[in-house]
């Protein structure tokens, strides 16, 4: 099933830093917007065709019960929030919305889909975010923070003039620790140090977010934690991650459906399922973002996506990227 597609306007943009810029994002007629958890993110359609998935920068805020259009019992967010850095390199996204989006243009957008959550079980939460990498980390301290919950956010930018978000960060008092590149700036942390061991003990979950090189890094740093312990979400795909050798054919069989698909070698399952007219949303098509996450009940996978955790991949796999190292793959669709 196609995920809903919502129409919103865009409420204010406010450059915070000369790279990143906030867009907030507001029902047309005024209406609450869909619930969403803090990690969750969304997909934009953009201007020139672009389509590009973005975190939601801050914990919900629940609308007034009441407003006009809004159904009985039922009290959403007045406004979707996301942080976004113009890359130089952009094959378009980043640059679509800094030069050609204004605020009272209407974009098109899905609904928020989570698949960076909160860990209800911990006692303790480590957010660690490098640069843009703080939008989802940001909400997650902020919800963190009215629930009373014990966490620790820390952030890594190259200077105070490059950190977003700088006010919302501030507000959130010492459970904030920044390091600055910048060697004028006296803050500075130690990944090696401050991850050496799950601290402060037993019960302690680590969230990272962030680009390549800072997520090589603090996984290196982190080597040693539980595996179950340790949350990410990447904006790419680790550069040199691609598979090695020559993909084989497979079948998908759709369990509900009764049904079996080949899946040739220079197609993805996606790729078939799409030829028979199934939909299966999709997003990034690289295995970053989690939305053609399914459970697999039969066969052996072969996993090359970089959203789900080993514990996950026992019984999900990412539909886009995943081939099989059995003939037949049975997914719960």
């Amino acid at each position: 099933m196609l995920d809903r597609i919502l129409t919103v306007r865009v409420d204010r943009i406010t450059r915070l830093t000369p790279e990143v810029s906030s867009f907030e994002l507001v029902h047309p007629a005024g209406r609450s917007l869909p619930a969403y958890e803090a990690g969750a993110h969304i997909d934009v359609h953009l201007p020139g065709g672009f389509m590009r998935t973005y975190s939601l920068a801050r914990a919900p805020q629940p609308a007034v019960q009441g407003v006009a259009g809004t159904a009985a019992g039922t009290s959403g967010p007045a406004r979707y929030c996301i942080g976004v850095k113009r890359e130089p390199a952009s094959r378009g996204g980043s640059a679509a919305l800094h030069e050609r989006v204004r605020a009272g243009d209407l974009l098109a957008i899905g609904s928020p889909r989570n698949t960076f959550p909160l860990q209800a079980g911990a006692r303790h939460h480590l957010l660690m975010a490098g640069g843009i990498g703080l939008t989802p980390l940001l909400a997650m301290a902020q919800q963190l923070a009215r629930d009373g919950a014990a966490f620790t956010l820390c952030v890594l930018a190259r200077s105070r003039a490059l950190l977003p978000f700088a006010d919302e960060l501030a507000a959130l008092g010492d459970a904030v620790r920044l390091h600055l590149d910048d060697p004028a700036e006296p803050e500075k942390l130690d990944l090696r140090v401050l991850l050496a061991a799950p601290a402060p003990g037993p019960g302690t979950h680590l969230y990272l977010c962030g680009p390549a090189g800072f997520m090589q890094a603090a996984l290196a740093a982190a080597a040693h934690w539980p595996e179950d312990a340790v949350h990410l979400e990447y904006f790419a795909p680790p550069e040199g991650d691609a598979a090695q050798g020559e993909d084989q054919p497979f079948v998908l069989r759709l369990a509900r459906r009764g049904i079996e698909v080949p899946v040739a070698a220079d197609a993805s399952a996606v790729d078939a399922l799409h030829d028979l007219g199934i939909d299966v949303p999709t997003s990034c098509a690289q295995g970053v973002c989690g939305t053609c996450v399914v459970p697999w009940t039969a066969g052996e996978p072969e996993h090359r996506d970089h959203c789900l955790s080993a514990t996950e991949r026992r019984h999900k796999l990412a539909l886009c990227c995943s081939r099989a190292k059995t003939a037949v793959l049975e997914v719960d669709l």
